[in-house]
């Protein structure tokens, strides 16, 4: 039998097998002698014990895609980043600190734009267009009044997506609404796994339907930026790749030198002043990490 990890308590792990359920599994003591740990998401072989009681034994863990330490998962296909247009209106610095984040780890992302029924249209727009002209995909939603939420239904299907985002945003309301449709196969899963809705401590996922996977977390609070390199960071702004090779000087750093073609973008609002804003202090952050 083949499943995925969708939560680890205390040695025992809850793998979900499509079309049969979730089974209470403990890790062959092999894994323990080798160091390795089974991660949320990870796909495993496991032998049945007890059809019955959903019991059964990881006895292999297949090769991992790439794993997250924050939150701490692995196989995760796209990250969506959200964030609300009002109360509390964006904090733009935080928020590219957040994409930079995941271009670092080199996955997909998308961002949501919670709370659009508390900011009029041609504000939502002004704050939607930093990102787009960016290159990101946004999608914009009120977990409150339930709109955009099929939009964003529709890029979850056979995906394993993680929900990133600060306090405040209305991200569980959102994965509360996305959970009205969730499939669960047995009566046993909610009391084996004991699941609120409000109390996640761990990263955990959540069967949104036979192969698709939302990751509930309280992941991404910690955005340490310290082991990220200045090119890996030009890099993580997507923006700036359409221009870098007419810079005067090759592997500019786009703050300083002259002719830099990057700052002309800039003057030229072909990027976004507030994403150059923040890459410049994150720049210097960094730079700062190093000194010390």
């Amino acid at each position: 039998m083949q499943g995925k990890i969708m939560k680890g308590i205390a040695g025992f792990y809850y793998v979900h097998i499509p079309n049969k359920g979730i089974y209470e599994c403990k890790a062959r003591g092999v894994f323990r002698n080798k160091k390795i740990k089974p991660l949320v998401g990870d796909n495993v072989e496991l032998e049945i014990l007890d059809e019955k009681e959903y019991k059964g034994n990881i006895t292999k863990i297949l090769p991992r895609i790439n794993e997250l330490y924050r939150p701490l998962v692995a196989n995760i296909d796209q990250v969506i980043v959200v964030f609300a247009v009002a109360d509390p209106s964006p904090n733009y610095y935080l928020l590219d600190r957040f994409l930079v984040a995941i271009e670092k780890e080199q996955l997909e992302v998308n961002i949501c734009f919670n709370k659009i029924d508390r900011l009029p249209d041609n504000e939502i727009d002004d704050i939607v267009s930093k990102y787009e002209l960016a290159g990101y995909k946004v999608f914009l939603t009120s977990a409150t009044d339930v709109i955009g939420i099929d939009n964003l239904k529709g890029i979850l299907t056979n995906k394993t997506t993680v929900f990133a985002g600060p306090s405040g945003v209305g991200k569980s309301s959102l994965l509360n609404d996305l959970q009205d449709n969730i499939v669960m196969e047995t009566g046993e899963i909610s009391k084996k796994i004991k699941r609120g809705k409000h109390t996640t401590r761990h990263a955990e996922l959540i069967a949104y339907d036979e192969n698709s996977y939302i990751v509930d977390t309280p992941g991404f609070s910690n955005l340490h930026l310290e082991e990220l390199t200045l090119e890996e960071l030009r890099q993580c702004f997507i923006e700036f790749g359409e221009y870098e090779d007419h810079c005067r000087f090759k592997g500019c750093a786009h703050i300083n030198e002259p002719n830099c073609a990057v700052k002309e973008a800039v003057e030229d609002e072909k990027i976004v002043l507030s994403r150059y804003e923040s890459y410049k202090m994150i720049y210097t952050d960094i730079k700062e990490q190093r000194r010390w």
